[in-house]
């Protein structure tokens, strides 16, 4: 059985290097998909953050289960194959007869933030169901990490919140990296802010990016974000910075940790690098909380240095580093 399990989105990513100035989702909907895959010269790779950090436990030697949904299309079965060809257990990624993969258009805008535009209506993703939750496969594990894209639609919502419900009852670790996408969600803003935070008080340890911060948290000040996290009963709060690195904060130690200088390529997925990393440094801990400082900051900069390898690969999950990769640059 595996020792950590991702639950979530699998699907297709289609990205583009280039800058683009308007809403990915007007360019699309004012041109012909042909034209705009040759005019944006996108490229296809397998994505979904939670399928990545599967990916990324995998690499760093921890055995990964991944529980999701696929499309009844070629683009499900090289889903499938891809996560099996770097050993993640696929026991409970179904597929949905009649039903398309999800897809994710992903630009760059010029002011440098992430453009990602979904197709899906609906997309298999959504479609998990509560039915085809395992309690077994879930309570067998260690560490349990989900996102707040699969709780945007039902019927994976309840799935979803079903197997967050199980892990907590059987003590894993809890991850939960919410990864804001508000052009995905059914209901507004506020509804779905609301359950995000009703799935965070599962959480022993909070990944945010910092460009979802204020939505979340309703600050900007990451002290103060951090202490309504904390009030939930988090135990870990984490907002990785981009380039500048990361703040952690655990209600006795905070702090930031410097980022490291790459040669980006794509940046695509380098949270899902860093979660993984950090995540597997948290499993070597009896508790994987109430560390000493010293050891949450050294876990930090691991997970620092596997963002940073994540940006200079194209393609999220080729670009994961493995155990070896990691140690290899700290050592630079």
């Amino acid at each position: 059985m595996p020792k950590a399990i991702c639950i979530g989105e699998l699907l297709i990513d289609f990205a583009t290097a280039r800058k683009i100035k308007v809403p990915l989702a007007e360019l699309i909907k004012s041109a012909k998909l042909e034209e705009l895959m040759m005019t944006l010269n996108f490229g296809w790779a397998p994505g979904g953050a939670p399928a990545n950090v599967s990916v990324g436990l995998a690499k760093l030697r921890i055995d990964c289960g991944f529980i999701g949904k696929i499309g009844d299309d070629p683009f499900g079965d090289i889903l499938r194959k891809t996560l099996e060809d770097y050993s993640v257990d696929t026991s409970y990624l179904k597929q949905e007869k009649g039903t398309r993969t999800t897809l994710a258009f992903v630009a760059t805008r010029e002011d440098e933030s992430k453009d990602i535009f979904f197709y899906r209506n609906p997309g298999a993703d959504i479609l998990l169901r509560t039915d085809e939750i395992d309690a077994s496969y879930i309570a067998s594990a260690e560490v349990f990490h989900w996102g707040s894209v699969s709780l945007s639609h039902s019927p994976s919502r309840e799935a979803v919140m079903r197997a967050i419900q199980i892990a907590a009852d059987n003590g894993l670790l809890m991850s939960y990296d919410p990864n804001w996408r508000p052009t995905l969600w059914d209901a507004p803003e506020e509804a779905a802010k609301d359950l995000i935070w009703q799935t965070m008080r599962f959480a022993n340890v909070a990944k945010l990016a910092e460009e979802e911060w204020e939505f979340i948290t309703g600050t900007t000040d990451l002290d103060e974000g951090s202490k309504k996290l904390l009030d939930v009963g988090v135990n870990l709060v984490v907002v990785t910075r981009g380039k500048e690195g990361c703040y952690y904060n655990d209600g006795v130690s905070k702090g930031y940790v410097e980022g490291f200088k790459v040669n980006v390529v794509d940046p695509l997925g380098a949270g899902d690098g860093f979660v993984a990393a950090m995540l597997s440094e948290l499993m070597k801990e009896e508790k994987g909380t109430n560390l000493s400082d010293s050891r949450l900051r050294e876990i930090m900069v691991y997970a620092n240095a596997a963002g940073a390898l994540t940006c200079t690969k194209k393609g999220v999950i080729p670009a994961l580093p493995t155990a070896v990769e990691i140690e290899r640059f700290l050592n630079e």
